[in-house]
């Protein structure tokens, strides 16, 4: 059996934005729920394309978006390279599907939380082990008090590594189907094909279900992401090339400037002790001088500035 990648556009919109038991299987896995209560039971899609309500403001476009029987609207993205820029676009989206439930003249209690599930197939918090990154509005003291709106889900899924099955078992196995299945694969796990839900998915993957226009669209939407990667590389590098030779010539220039700082002080402060001792030693001279000739001492300290100490071991 030959599989196409999951992640891919074309196959993710089409196991994901056409059957509606598996996105609440997948929303079920993967999103915040504390109870079982709060579970989706049931979707109703709606267009991934938010138009604005004027020609000048953004449209958006998503890869499936949906609402269940409550109100709750639920948004699902699969981005290949990570950027900033996606960041920004996940809360916008979030924000725009949160105020467009409410018309002219309704309450404000009618609102309903959206939520953003965002699977990256990409690294973006490196120091961080987890794979999980859930972000939503809560009192920065006391962690208890939460606003309930938007709840934004990121999941790195290269970091994902399945180590048990005893917690979330669809959460497992959901992810192992976007980690593990590819077109390298030619015979799925067999965890996949004992689930009815991921066996399904495998099946819309597989690739004779695709027409050959299809499979066109699949290889240049790779052919797309290959260019991305290579242009964020290359931008990458000569940030990081251009910052190593600035970094480079400042240290160059610093180590430059105090060498020559340093030799000028170094010459000032000896050449001020020299001209010190020197004065010492033309002091005392003098002050022996007047000592043969038979002063008091205390007029040679007067005269000479030294002391009476100094002055008696001359």
């Amino acid at each position: 059996m030959k599989y196409l990648d999951p992640k891919a556009d074309l196959t993710f919109k089409k196991v994901f934005g056409e059957h509606p038991d598996l996105v609440i299987s997948l929303l079920n896995a993967l999103l915040p729920f504390e109870k079982p209560e709060e579970e989706v039971r049931n979707v109703e899609y709606l267009s991934p394309e938010m138009v604005p309500d004027t020609p000048v403001r953004k449209n958006s476009i998503v890869d499936v978006r949906c609402k269940d029987a409550r109100g709750r609207q639920f948004i699902v993205e699969m981005q290949m390279v990570w950027s900033k820029e996606f960041q920004n676009r996940v809360l916008f989206n979030a924000s725009k599907a949160y105020v467009r439930q409410l018309k002219k003249g309704y309450d404000y209690e009618l609102l309903h939380p959206v939520y953003s599930l965002n699977l990256v197939n990409d690294i973006f918090e490196p120091e961080l082990k987890n794979y999980y990154h859930y972000y939503r509005l809560v009192h920065s003291e006391h962690t208890d008090k939460v606003i309930d709106g938007l709840h934004l889900v990121f999941i790195e899924l290269p970091k994902f590594t399945p180590h048990t099955y005893a917690e979330k078992k669809m959460q497992v196995l959901w992810l192992r189907f976007l980690t593990e299945i590819s077109e390298q694969t030619r015979h799925a796990p067999q965890e996949l094909l004992d689930n009815p839900e991921t066996h399904k998915a495998l099946v819309e993957v597989e690739e004779s279900a695709f027409t050959a226009a299809e499979l066109q669209g699949y290889d240049e939407f790779w052919d797309a992401i290959s260019v991305e990667r290579t242009l964020i590389n290359s931008i990458s590098r000569r940030y990081k090339e251009g910052w190593e030779q600035g970094l480079e010539k400042g240290l160059e220039q610093g180590l430059e400037q105090g060498l020559e700082q340093g030799l000028e002080q170094g010459l000032e402060q000896g050449l001020e002790q020299g001209l010190a001792k020197g004065r010492e030693k033309e002091k005392e001279g003098i002050a022996r001088n007047l000592k043969e000739m038979g002063l008091p001492v205390e007029a040679i300290a007067q005269a000479t500035g030294l002391t009476v100490e100094n002055i008696a071991k001359l």
